[in-house]
């Protein structure tokens, strides 16, 4: 079967690798990706896929399904395909984008011989307002057996945990003045922003060490001589697992009160993008993969480390069991870092090539794995009701 997943792969390489450059070639912010889905969509429409385009009213998420002659689980891949401002495909969602769909297409010449179904996602706007949070929300992953993402990085790295993720926003309301002349009369605004920066940066000392804050202030008033009437803060709150981060979000929710209260402003509590849950890794499934992959002659896997960042690929995880590694894209030890112009250049080398090609081949056969061995599906979902509780 091994054999047979390479020579397949090996066959439709060109096509994977031209997907990923012409994402490259046209980098698309969140909720843009125009050109970059069609061109996913494209890809699996040729290879008999049944595509719902407009996903969910999102207007450039998809899903397709390839379902097989036989009953079986269901798979799923997860296309990235958003890039960064000014950088491009500096997280590398070209190459991303191309794997996970790439896993779809290679699956689907097996289904119909041993049964099941594969389903490709394509998610966008992962760096910021990710769609799969909202596809969660609407219940898109009740019904899916196993759901696999490999990231490009540095270095192989099996899946692993990732933080839960609160962006909340601050609006202070005060009353403008002339500073110098009538500044009794103003109400300053600025001054419940960072007297809450203040009251954070004292909570630090009490939260666990684990846990990321880390904020801006985006609005703080219009000239030095005015009173500011109105001051925006943002925060990211990141916590190892959701239930803990709602005890910080609550604390920091009082350290703004507190400031409000302290300077006389109105306080406005919102979030300005999606949450993100932590990612909980199904190791039953991770351990199938890497098995697949050192089966490909892949060495030096890394254990899995902490992502201090944070995925909307955690939003799936607490839906059905998930993994999502990291593979190797870079020559010879280099390590360049995510979220910048060389990681984006990385995408285009034979090195990035040749790995998304053992990806793809390891990402199908645990596809083919979960498909065919009853007892391996029962393992990953009793481990993943197990760890329900780990939230």
């Amino acid at each position: 079967m091994k054999e047979l997943v390479i020579k397949i792969t090996e066959t439709l390489k060109d096509e994977f690798i031209s997907l990923s450059e012409f994402i490259y070639r046209n980098p698309e912010l969140g909720y843009e990706e125009f050109k970059s889905s069609k061109a996913h969509i494209d890809l699996l429409k040729k290879h008999g896929f049944n595509v719902e385009e407009e996903y969910l009213g999102i207007k450039t998420a998809f899903k397709a399904e390839y379902i097989g002659k036989k009953n079986g689980p269901t798979i799923a891949y997860f296309s990235e395909y958003d890039a960064l401002p000014g950088i491009g495909h500096g997280c590398g969602h070209n190459i991303l984008g191309a794997t996970s769909t790439g896993s779809g297409i290679v699956l689907s010449k097996f289904v119909d011989e041993i049964g099941g179904k594969v389903v490709v996602f394509g998610t966008p706007a992962e760096e910021t307002s990710g769609a799969k949070v909202e596809m969660a929300e609407k219940g898109a992953f009740k019904n899916i057996d196993v759901a696999m993402l490999a990231h490009p990085e540095s270095k192989y790295i099996q899946s692993g945990n990732a933080l839960a993720l609160y962006p909340i926003q601050f609006t202070f309301k005060g009353k403008a003045a002339h500073a110098a002349t009538f500044p009794e009369k103003g109400i300053n605004a600025l001054d419940g922003a960072i007297l809450t920066f203040n009251a954070i940066n004292a909570l630090r000392e009490h939260i666990l060490p684990s846990t990321r804050i880390h904020g801006i202030i985006k609005k703080g008033g219009e000239a030095a001589n005015i009173v500011p009437e109105l001051a925006v803060a943002q925060f990211y709150i990141r916590a190892t697992y959701k239930n803990y981060l709602q005890e910080v979000l609550e604390k920091i929710i009082n350290c703004a009160k507190g400031a409000s209260i302290a300077t006389g402003t109105e306080l406005e509590i919102s979030t300005f993008e999606a949450v993100y849950d932590n990612l909980v890794t199904n190791k039953t499934l991770s351990n199938v993969y890497k098995k697949s992959l050192i089966s490909l002659g892949v060495e030096n896997i890394t254990e899995p480390e902490l992502f201090n960042g944070s995925l909307d690929m955690g939003n799936v995880s607490h839906f059905c069991p998930t993994i999502h590694p990291f593979f190797n894209i870079c020559k010879g030890g280099q390590d360049f870092t995510l979220h910048t112009k060389e990681f984006a250049k990385a995408t285009l080398t034979d090195t990035a090539y040749e790995n998304m090609i053992k990806v793809i081949c390891a990402l199908v056969l645990t596809g083919i794995d979960v498909i065919k061995d009853k007892h391996l599906l029962k393992a990953i979902k009793k481990e993943f009701e197990e760890k329900g509780n780990i939230i």
